[in-house]
């Protein structure tokens, strides 16, 4: 059965465009599904399959009151949570096998917001004229393709053929293409990494993956670090290797790299084996030095790159990372742990090195230890992070955390039997 293609797109003023590209679409051999999130009447060249009305109902308002109301901003919200809910659902019942949208910001907004439901792996292809921006509000932690519109999505011309022409064939590729997963199912592990603690979770990586585990390393970007943890929410993953919790400092202290504030959750929440490493947060991420806020004057710096200046975490810094850490792991349904290296949290946090403080790094150990429930297992070891030695450490209580999470869930399972 020839695949088939949702069509998502405002079809009262730019049906004329989703016309040409599903005849694009057709004729290459795949079938459409049409859902119209305009607020007027369509003014388009095919039958629409889910009309602007039942949109409209999906997302808790009526379409009369709407278009009487006439107010933009509200009619996006009503027709983007129809969006969500329809596109959601049409998948669960498997009626499509990729999805395109052509829209403007209101338009990709709305459209990316059903896109954003779908799984990875799902094809999912957005022309858009705010696609050569900052894309992240738009494509959050998914699989989006954003394909620049470069001309404004108005009307078929010499320059909007040529990009309808580039989408229509991406997601035709997209759909043919065989998504079934090569060799046997392995047990998912997530690791999380930066340059800085690299040799480490590499030489974890190749021992997991050694005994039989799929390791997906994530770096700590901000972005890496919630993704992460999507897929951890998500169901994916079996155990987290939390080598690298920089972002935690990121948030703390303003810096460019932050995962948000319920960073370190998603694992706990989960119920999940979750192994915790201070790996760089005696770092702060900013861009150039002119990047830095005026109140940091006066505090260490490390020019890594041209592009990116560290910023030594302080004594205070580190004591509330300490209670934060705690606090999240605190609150852990599953099986968690700390592992602590005494002689550095990262490259530049070493001896001789540019960061290296023992009495922050032992304000960060003191305070966890003071506010970590005491069923909480803190190991510390006089090595540093990137020690061979220590690499192996962590795999060992990866390992116990793994075990000891197997045991409970036999222990629950002959209890409901």
């Amino acid at each position: 059965m020839p695949p088939t293609i949702l069509m998502i797109g405002a079809f009262d003023v730019k049906g004329a465009e989703y016309g040409y590209v599903k005849a694009l679409l057709e004729q290459a051999g795949n079938r459409t599904l049409t859902m119209d999130f305009g607020t007027f009447d369509p003014q388009c060249p095919f039958t629409i399959d889910i009309d602007n009305r039942s949109v409209a109902a999906a997302g808790g308002g009526d379409l009369t009151a709407l278009q009487a109301k006439n107010d933009r901003g509200e009619a996006m919200k009503v027709m983007s949570a129809g969006v969500e809910k329809l596109t959601a659902q049409l998948f669960k019942d498997h009626r499509f096998d990729g999805v395109i949208g052509l829209g403007g910001s209101g338009g990709t907004g709305i459209i990316t917001a059903g896109m954003r439901t779908l799984p990875l792996g799902l094809p999912k292809v957005m022309v858009s004229t705010v696609a050569s921006g900052d894309t992240s509000f738009y494509v959050g932690l998914k699989d989006i393709t954003m394909v620049p519109s470069v001309v404004d999505v108005a009307g078929i011309n010499r320059i909007s053929e040529k990009v309808f022409k580039e989408a229509a064939g991406a997601i035709t590729g997209m759909v043919a293409m065989d998504y079934r997963g090569t060799g046997e199912s392995k047990s998912i592990i997530t690791a999380s990494m930066f340059g800085q603690t690299t040799p480490c979770v590499n030489q974890c990586r190749k021992e997991l993956q050694a005994e039989g585990y799929e390791v997906l390393v994530f770096h700590g970007s901000g972005t890496g670090g919630r993704t992460m943890e999507s897929m951890v929410e998500e169901g994916y993953v079996s155990a987290v290797l939390d080598i690298t919790t920089t972002e935690w400092a990121d948030e703390l202290a303003g810096g460019i790299l932050s995962a948000g504030p319920t960073r370190l959750e998603a694992p706990g929440k989960a119920g999940i084996p979750h192994l915790i490493v201070p790996g760089c947060i005696d770092m702060v991420n900013f861009g150039p030095p002119e990047t830095v806020p005026e109140k940091y004057q006066g505090r260490i710096f490390y020019r890594s790159k041209p592009t990116t200046t560290l910023m030594r975490t302080t004594v205070e810094e580190n004591e509330e990372l300490g209670r934060v850490f705690a606090e999240k792991a605190n609150q852990a349904t599953g099986p968690v742990a700390f592992l602590i290296p005494f002689k550095g949290f990262s490259v530049v946090d070493s001896q001789g090195g540019p960061f290296w403080d023992p009495e922050a790094d032992r304000a960060f150990i003191d305070s966890l230890k003071k506010h970590l429930h005491p069923s909480i297992v803190v190991r510390e070891a006089d090595l540093h992070i990137n020690d061979e030695a220590f690499s192996a450490l962590a795999v060992t209580m990866l390992r116990e955390l793994i075990t000891e999470h197997t045991l409970r869930l036999e222990e629950k399972k002959h209890a409901v039997c």
